[in-house]
């Protein structure tokens, strides 16, 4: 699994408990590569930029398109 898929990953699982830096910290990214991984994550549309508790992203949902195959 690669640090995106487990980064991706964790997001869903943290439900905003932690924000998204120090998801990043407890997975061992270190803030530029997380930062890279966000928005990898939103070009492909699998996460926007929303607050949901301590955390400033959320999961889209209902993802439809090109986009979908990048999913599974």
């Amino acid at each position: 699994m690669n640090n995106k898929e487990k980064y991706y990953l964790a997001l869903k699982q943290n439900n905003g408990r932690l924000n998204e830096m120090d998801l990043g910290e407890s997975l061992g990214f270190e803030d530029e590569r997380t930062r890279q991984i966000i928005v990898e994550l939103m070009e492909e549309y699998r996460i926007a930029y929303l607050q949901n508790g301590n955390c400033n992203y959320s999961l889209m949902k209902g993802v439809r398109g090109k986009n979908r195959k990048n999913l599974f």
